[in-house]
């Protein structure tokens, strides 16, 4: 299938790697040459600009780290409602449902059909193609699109409605986002109490505590204090935010959704954007005098 891919950073690149991998006839666009010279050396080609994209494929998919830049990718000046050729624009970006309805209006004035198409998963997910992937919009051309998404994970069809996509993404990060600070708060009181950082996890692990912080996020980067899972802090509070406004939207109660909301400012403010968002446990593990992990998992006082 020829596909164009539009965005090779942390998440784009190696779901690109993978569709030319898979045998796909990828042409590839990104403002740092470096990520598209290592698409060209196993196949791909290189365009100029997202419009060059959608004037030479039919399918364009794009992985974007904002709002605008989903906006001005899809419905700028050179971007992809310019091209000739282009048929649908597949947004596997988190942009929140107001946004994909805003782009599948804009499209829709050019006869371009807008897939909403967020991952979840991580960078690992994108590396070894587990991603799960919340595809909405029109049953046909989600039906040609997916032999091509089956490449970069496990792909499920939310529904027709535009932006019914980024509604699920949204509640999946929501949980996430959750699991990640409820999980700090409740090592942080074990250890400031003076429990086993590594036995606390194993026996959350092993009981109904259970969740993707416990299972993954500690092991890998807390525990070890190397904080290094993958995904930014800017954008997890982006997606927080998101899931207020769309709460806020629909009139919902959102008790618990605020204060998660909250701990996250707290997050994004003291460790900056560019912190891995497991570093959420910083700010509580400072506010406790403690901090969590260490070489043997263990802990110790915070000096």
């Amino acid at each position: 299938m020829e596909i164009g891919f539009i965005g090779l950073g942390k998440m784009g690149f190696p779901m690109a790697r993978r569709l030319v991998e898979a045998g796909h006839q990828l042409t590839v666009f990104d403002t740092r040459k470096e990520a598209v010279d290592k698409l060209i050396e196993i196949g791909a080609q290189a365009a100029s600009s997202p419009k060059e994209i959608a004037d030479r494929c039919e399918t364009v998919l794009a992985s974007l780290p904002s709002l605008q830049a989903s906006l001005e990718v899809a419905t700028g000046t050179g971007g992809v409602i310019e091209g000739t050729r282009v048929k649908r624009f597949v947004d596997l970006s988190t942009v929140g449902s107001q946004m994909a309805v805003r782009i599948h209006g804009l499209l829709a004035k050019r006869n371009i059909v807008q897939i909403d198409s967020p991952v979840s998963g991580g960078v690992g997910g994108a590396e070894k193609g587990t991603l799960a992937v919340m595809v909405s919009g029109p049953r046909a051309d989600f039906e040609v699109l997916k032999p091509a998404l089956d490449v970069i994970g496990k792909v499920f069809f939310i529904g027709e409605k535009p932006g019914s996509g980024q509604t699920m993404k949204l509640a999946n990060n929501f949980l996430s986002a959750t699991a990640m600070v409820a999980t700090s708060e409740a090592v942080v009181m074990g250890v400031k109490s003076g429990l086993d950082p590594a036995v606390m996890i194993d026996v959350i692990n092993a009981g109904s505590g259970l969740n993707t912080a416990s299972r993954d996020k500690f092991p890998r980067a807390v525990l070890p204090r190397s904080f290094d899972f993958g995904f930014a802090t800017g954008l997890m509070v982006k997606d927080v935010r998101l899931c207020l406004e769309e709460m806020k939207s629909l009139g919902l109660s959102m008790e618990v959704a605020e204060a998660v909301g909250r701990l996250w400012e707290v997050v994004i403010r003291d460790m900056g954007p560019e912190s891995d968002f497991t570093s959420a446990i910083k700010p509580i593990e400072k506010a406790a005098g403690v901090v969590v992990g260490g070489a043997k998992g263990g802990s110790h006082a915070a000096k």
